[in-house]
């Protein structure tokens, strides 16, 4: 078939989807809905609008640290935090971290830095000593806030090994040879460490003077200035830190909470977590651009505790990767919980397997459960199904392009490939980042003409649907063989018995690629090679059968729920005396 070199879809039939996108006829090419306009807000601005509106009702819970908080005592807290900040002469564009697990001053911190400007650096919590010390100096990070601890992550103990100079310094004074730029370390719980400042004493550090200045910083503040940079945790290389504004993230937030249905009646539990996409964007300002309230069952994932959350406080809609439903849906005692008040909700994250997706719709209640796509440098999200959208849509596919949004799907050579064929996924509109911070060459070779290269693989149906079938680079190419992971999770997953399945490439002198599998089985199943690879014997094509099985207690994950092919492939390799490593 000839492709439109111009990739533009110009002279080409648009058609009108039922959801109010357009779709360039035949070709993989959508452009979201825009019959309603983008917001011109900061973020600060949405959430005095929204204290406007809802100042009485409950905003946030935190179960672990007792905390119930209405838009009012928020608003407070926020104020409070901004003016701490002022007062130890942070300025807008300052860049200021955070290390900690889902915690209350996580959601302040959040919004404070963005009444005033100062760019909030997200700091995955999982991180040891090098990557800290590698994203603390890539952004040039001016101040940073830090919880105690976090399962066996001594926060305060790796930060004074990287920073020896705390121990004879004044708060505020830190002259750090690993940290040039570094002069403020804020750390949470009620004990003093020598050169920290103690996050309470940084909430009643302002005065009269600064909390007047806020509101006239707030009203200079553009809606397209950057506001926070979050790392993407890359197979390869240093992380890259994508930098986004509050016109990316705010207007991303709003579509999410309406492709939801969410209304200020609504109680959202968040288990994900809080310095990734998913619980920033989706969950905490989603919730505030309607006015829904917020429980956090705890500082880190526990399926137990997010349903006993999410029965006793009446949760309406409960957000999750894959892996953290299927762990609820695993607990022995699962049917104790009364998930009788669910509704809605998101799965995004990772692929998301079809007989989970079902379990959660029947046994969890989630009738309207959307699922979601997207990657860190779009904001996230890009494609979200409808609540009212059939459940065979809603379990095949990341629904349909979101509004203000364009989409196309295009082959090696970059052209727009026919509808149904796959391809790379690229996104082009409000949500794509600003770039990688410090990094030309990076953003760049990703963002081309505006569109946005996600490494992705999909395909899109004539309705405007979108298939996720894999990454790029997890592509297995065998004896010139094109295999695609996720079509063989997809069928192993079948098995009664197994719980959790990532397929991935390791070398072979011969074919160049083998196919290899971990698995998961479910809670006191066993099963042999032999039983995967007659499951699949008939039932898909013989190159596409794992040459290598193997069985394990748990897959290597990243702390937001994803696989790590990567580390399994190089593992197994390893395992298997090959000569070369593969990375997926």
């Amino acid at each position: 078939m000839t492709h439109n070199p111009s990739n533009s879809g110009q002279g080409r039939v648009e058609e009108i989807l039922e959801n109010g996108s357009l779709s360039v006829a035949g070709l993989s090419h959508v452009k979201g809905d825009i019959s309603t306009s983008l917001l011109d807000q900061t973020v600060s601005q949405l959430l005095e609008s929204t204290v406007h509106l809802h100042g009485e009702r409950s905003a946030f819970i935190f179960t672990e640290q007792g905390i119930r908080w209405s838009w009012f005592d928020f608003q407070q807290k926020v104020d409070a935090m901004a003016v701490g900040l002022l007062a130890m002469g942070l300025e807008a564009g300052d860049r200021l971290g955070i290390w900690s697990p889902n915690r209350s001053e996580w959601v302040v911190t959040q919004f404070a830095t963005a009444k005033i400007g100062v760019i909030l650096v997200n700091v995955n919590p999982a991180y040891r000593l090098s990557e800290l010390e590698y994203a603390l100096n890539k952004v040039q990070v001016k101040a940073l806030i830090l919880a105690e601890k976090f399962k066996t992550s001594d926060y305060i103990g790796m930060v004074q090994t990287l920073v020896p100079e705390l121990e004879t310094c004044e708060p505020g004074r830190i002259h750090a040879i690993k940290f040039p730029h570094l002069r403020w370390v804020i750390r949470m719980g009620h004990q003093q460490t020598p050169g920290m400042l103690n996050y309470e004493a940084l909430l009643s550090g302002g005065n009269p003077a600064q909390y007047a200045k806020l509101s006239e910083l707030t009203a200079v503040l553009n809606p397209h200035d950057p506001i926070n940079i979050q790392f993407t945790s890359g197979t390869t290389g240093n992380p890259k830190g994508a930098t986004l504004s509050h016109h990316n993230i705010l207007n991303n937030a709003c579509c999410v909470a309406q492709a939801m249905k969410l209304t200020e009646h609504d109680r959202l539990c968040v288990p994900v977590p809080l310095y990734h996409c998913f619980g920033m964007v989706l969950s905490v300002l989603a919730c505030v651009s309607v006015g829904a309230s917020m429980v956090f069952p705890g500082e880190a994932f526990d399926p137990a505790a997010t349903l006993k959350a999410a029965s006793e406080e009446r949760c309406t809609a409960l957000h999750g990767v894959p892996t953290m439903f299927i762990a609820e849906l695993a607990l022995p005692n699962f049917s104790d919980y009364d998930l009788s008040s669910l509704r809605t909700g998101i799965m995004a994250g990772a692929p998301c397997p079809i007989e989970t997706m079902k379990r959660v719709v029947q046994d969890m209640h989630m009738t309207e459960v959307t699922i979601a796509y997207g990657m860190t440098e779009t904001s996230p999200v890009s494609f979200q199904s409808a609540t009212h959208d059939p459940l065979e849509k809603r379990v095949a596919t990341v629904g349909r392009v979101m509004p203000h949004l364009e989409v196309k799907i295009v082959d090696e050579h970059g052209q727009t490939v026919p509808r149904g064929t796959k391809g790379e996924l690229c996104t082009r509109g409000y949500s794509v980042m600003k770039g990688y911070w410090g990094d030309d060459a990076r953003t760049a070779d990703a963002i081309k003409d505006g569109w946005m290269y996600t490494g992705d693989l999909a395909t899109l149906d004539s309705e405007g649907y979108c298939n996720i079938v894999g990454r790029v680079k997890d592509m297995i190419i065998r004896g010139g063989e094109n295999i695609y992971p996720r079509e063989i999770e997809e069928y192993l997953f079948r098995h009664p018995k197994v719980g959790e399945v990532q397929v991935f490439g390791v070398p072979d002198p011969k074919y160049g690629e083998e196919i290899c599998a971990w698995i998961v089985t479910k809670s006191g199943q066993a099963m042999t090679e032999d039983d995967v690879k007659n499951f699949c014997k008939g039932q898909i094509a013989h190159y596409k059968i794992p040459r290598y099985v193997k069985f394990v207690d748990a897959l290597p994950m990243t702390v937001t729920g994803k696989p790590q092919k990567f580390i399994m492939s190089e593992m197994m390799s390893q395992e298997l005396g090959l000569a070369k490593t593969v990375t997926a």
